[in-house]
Order: structure tokens, then sequence, then C-alpha cells
């Protein structure tokens, strides 16, 4: 049975290519807890990240001119906002959870001496405010989605099982994309301080 079929056996077959190779090119023999967490935490990442450039630079897009173009005779956004959009979502605000939480357990990993790594960061100790500033940024990022965009995306696909006016459709496409769009500037600096951390500001 061919992996690259389902995406499930796609990405048990990346995970045990990157075990193999591991093993090929030689490992430490100990446990390296951090390396682990920045390894699901950068998984992670890239879909959360990857799918809020998604939403911004292609969906927004190309549901606008869907819109546009509807009274011409133009299949209009629906199978967007149908079959895309809602999946699209789910995998986002759960990758977003799942970035955060690693991100945290990361970051107790690379702690090497008393106390916590997530405290060190979020309070900008010695050594720890590069990484901080992009957990600071990381975490508004995250209350985004769970607070502004989700909330509001459910309104505008009629997800929550309510009945919304025009108005409230509205006023929840501006919050939700504003919000995006303040994740999407946000991720820019944010990522800076994700590695910066380990090889340096640019200048």
């Amino acid at each position: 049975m061919n992996p690259l079929k389902s995406i499930s056996g796609t990405i048990i077959s990346g995970f045990v290519l990157a075990i193999v190779l591991m093993f090929i090119l030689g490992t430490g023999g100990t446990f390296n807890p951090w390396q682990l967490w920045v390894w699901f935490h950068v998984i992670v990442g890239i879909t959360w990240i990857g799918l809020l450039y998604y939403f911004n630079f292609v969906q927004v897009p190309g549901v606008g001119k869907a819109l546009a173009e509807a009274s011409d005779g133009g299949p209009g956004p629906a199978a967007i906002n149908k079959y895309v959009a809602p999946t699209a979502l789910l995998w986002f605000r759960w990758a977003a959870v799942a970035t955060w939480i690693t991100g945290a357990l990361a970051l107790e990993a690379m702690h090497t001496v008393e106390g916590s790594g997530f405290v060190a960061a979020f309070t900008f100790q010695q050594g720890y405010q590069i990484i901080g500033m992009g957990a600071w940024l990381g975490t508004i990022m995250l209350l985004n989605v769970w607070g502004l965009i989700w909330p509001n995306q459910k309104k505008i696909l009629g997800l929550d099982g309510k009945e919304h006016s025009p108005e409230v459709i509205a006023k929840a496409k501006v919050v939700a994309l504003m919000a995006s769009r303040t994740n999407t500037l946000l991720s820019i600096p944010m990522l800076l301080g994700m590695t910066a951390h380990m090889h340096g500001m640019p200048f």
C-alpha cells in the first residue's frame, strides 16, 4: 500500500524516515528533550503560520475575487467557505495550540539552571530576552486565534448554528480580517525571535 495516498500515511512515513536518518547519521547516545520539543514546535508552527499565510495571501483574495465575479456567472465563494475554510480553520486553531504548548515545553527543556525556562522567557531574564519576545508575540497570536479569529469565522461561515444579520456578519468579517492581519504582522518579528535566539540578530 502506498503511504502517500493518505495524509496520515504520509506523516507517519515522514517520522519513520526522520528516525531512520537520525540513526544513520549517528545519535548522541542520550535523550535530548530540548531538540525533541523544538522539532515538534517547528512542525506544528509551520502548520499554523503556513495556514495563516494561506488565509491572508490566498483565500481572502480568492474569496474576494469570487464574490466580485459571482454576478457575472462565476461560481462564487460557496465551495471555499463550505469545504475548504472549515477544515483549514480546524488545523489552524489547533496547530496554534500545539505550537504554544511545544514552545513552552522547549523553553523548559532549554533551561539548564534552577527555575523555569518558561518564566525566564516571559519575564525577559538574562539570556532569554530574544526568545521571550518571540514567546510573547506567539502568545498574543494564539489569543487572537481563539479570542477573535475563530469566534468571528464561526459567524461568517455559519458554524455556530445561529442565524446572523448581514450587519453582524459584516462586522465579524472586519474583526476576523484585522486579527488575522495583525497575526501576519506579528509573525515576522516573532519568527525573528525564534531564530535569533540561537543564531543572533541579523545586524
